[in-house]
């Protein structure tokens, strides 16, 4: 593939054209996702025409800071797994910024207020950064730009973290998110930029220039930021940094015939010594890697084999699918809630801790469940339908908890951990938003059992059942004393009772469902709280009711 640079326009934090910079100007580059040297046009525009370039990192204490009350070691929004990730995405973002003459200038405090005193301190002429759709990235920006329109900086925020501009979609349609997959595609058409040359490489960057009264420190350890690494048994095998993302895009691309043939939902999502899909959604996360640049790679692929899958399914879907869910977070005021979110089927969950509990710490009984969930926690990591699976039973599949819940255990466990993706998927396999079949249910038992018939994944991430025989693995519950015994595994002792029975709960959870549906299409959508407390009130009687029915036919049949 040809790569050359690919130019953006100088603009004003007004949208105005700019004079020529001063090639004697210093421009602040500041660095929070888009962790990386390639097709990173706010890096290529901040060292164009600069006597000195400060790449900047602002360690955020609300994202780093160690929080000992969390359930699992880490800060109070993000696991070990994801600090680890980020800081060897750090220390391999300073190495290539080394190579270059440059290198990465490490800060710590409240980022909007850190990146203000450095724009004082060294004279910054142009500040830099990669546009973030996420609110609270948002609120830092306009605190930043607010004070560097005020003083008469230059502000160059390119959209480079997606394929589009979500607010030009949202433009395009009418001043809303398209709500489906097929009326995104509509609208978006195809990516301007998707048959040019993108910048993959730069040469050199000016160097840094006086650092005045800033603390400047190197990429912090573990250890620095007061974290202790635990004697795991099991470490993720997901390594951070741009450089190991061009590995394993490289690696993933070279076998065209699969990236032709690469079909989502299909896929082993039992398959854990070599996963079923690429694993690069954390460094396109982090920006580790170009969204930009994977697409190109897969076009070129795409152009040289005589037959390939096509969105929604193959591999450019997938990356499709990431930005529909990025411009729908964007336009949705109150995404990441229930209340208040326009998209969001008003329901009553429960909000019942023991059995969140039992969920998050993989001790619900079902041994599909509950090795996901092991995985989750050691890997930062699961298939996307191993993720289906455990968010569906958690909701509307068995327990019937908040979906909100839910997505905060994976907002903190995954590596891959994304504001939009995730919130909105949570929406989705809770049947809150975009789809709406709920009588469709990931049996706990029989949907591993497809792919994995001997329960290798089960035995491998829960060693308590690896004697357990195969016809028993999925549901140990059923095996006999005799054979527990011969497995040095005795339900209820040394591996839970199911926390429910999956036939009744989930009849129990679609009847729930169902009059929920209900009251969202009589209310038009506009259910209050009240409204939610009052049929919370009902289907609980109802099944009072009903258990009392069953007592009395079991009392007429004996």
């Amino acid at each position: 593939m040809k790569l050359l640079s690919h130019h953006f326009r100088s603009v004003s934090s007004s949208g105005l054209p700019m004079a020529k910079m001063d090639p004697g100007s210093n421009s602040l580059m500041w660095f929070r996702k888009g962790l990386r040297i390639h097709d990173n046009p706010a890096l290529d525009y901040a060292a164009k025409d600069s006597k000195h370039v400060y790449p900047v990192f602002v360690i955020d204490p609300r994202y780093m800071e160690p929080d000992p009350t969390a359930f699992s070691p880490g800060s109070a929004r993000a696991g070990l797994n994801r600090i680890r990730f980020l800081l060897e995405s750090l220390t391999d973002l300073d190495k290539s910024l080394k190579n270059l003459g440059s290198r990465l200038l490490v800060l710590k405090g409240e980022p909007s207020e850190m990146v203000i005193h450095c724009l004082k301190e060294w004279n910054i002429s142009k500040l830099c950064f990669e546009f973030d759709t996420e609110p609270y990235y948002q609120a830092l920006d306009d605190k930043v730009k607010s004070y560097a329109s005020l003083v008469g900086i230059e502000i160059f925020s390119p959209v480079s973290h997606t394929l589009f501009n979500p607010a030009e979609i949202i433009q395009k349609n009418g001043g809303t998110p398209p709500l489906s997959y097929q009326s995104f595609i509509k609208v978006a058409g195809q990516p301007f930029w998707s048959s040019s040359c993108l910048s993959t490489s730069l040469s050199c960057l000016p160097p840094p220039g006086n650092l005045g009264s800033c603390t400047i420190s190197e990429v912090p350890s573990l250890n620095d930021l007061g974290y202790k690494e635990s004697e795991e048994d099991e470490r993720t095998p997901i390594t951070g940094g741009e450089s190991e993302a061009l590995r394993r895009l490289s690696e993933s691309i070279a076998d065209k015939d699969w990236v032709a043939n690469f079909e989502k939902p299909k896929g082993d999502p039992s398959a854990f010594l070599k996963p079923a899909t690429t694993v690069l959604s954390p460094y396109l996360k982090f920006g580790c890697l170009s969204p930009r640049y994977f697409y190109q790679c897969i076009q070129e692929v795409q152009k040289n084999v005589k037959r390939h899958t096509s969105p929604p399914v193959s591999l450019l879907g997938q990356l499709l699918w990431r930005d529909f869910f990025y411009t729908v977070a964007f336009g949705t005021p109150n995404f990441d809630k229930m209340r208040g979110n326009r998209i969001c089927k008003q329901i009553p969950w429960d909000s019942n801790d023991e059995l969140l509990a039992a969920w998050r710490d993989a001790r619900t009984g079902f041994p599909w469940i509950d090795a996901i969930m092991v995985q989750l926690r050691k890997w930062g990591w699961m298939h996307h339908l191993a993720r289906h699976c455990v968010a569906c039973f958690l909701t509307r599949g068995d327990l019937y908890v908040h979906w909100e819940k839910g997505r905060d255990v994976f907002e903190r466990l995954l590596v891959d951990s994304d504001w939009a993706i995730n919130n909105g998927n949570w929406l989705w396999l809770s049947c809150s938003s975009f789809f709406y079949q709920y009588n469709r249910i990931y049996s706990p038992i029989s949907f591993g059992k497809k792919y994995d018939p001997n329960g290798n994944y089960i035995r491998h991430f829960l060693p308590v059942l690896k004697d357990m025989p195969k016809e028993y693995i999925y549901e140990p519950w059923c095996a006999p004393l005799s054979i527990q015994t011969k497995a040095k595994c005795i339900i209820g002792k040394d591996y839970p009772k199911p926390v429910v029975s999956h036939d009744s709960a989930s009849k129990e959870c679609r009847r729930r469902l169902a009059e929920a549906y209900e009251l969202n299409k009589k209310l038009n959508g506009t259910v209050s709280e009240e409204d939610l407390k009052k049929l919370r009130r009902k289907l609980e009687e109802d099944m009072i009711q009903e258990s009392k029915s069953k007592r009395l036919k079991q009392k007429s049949i004996g």
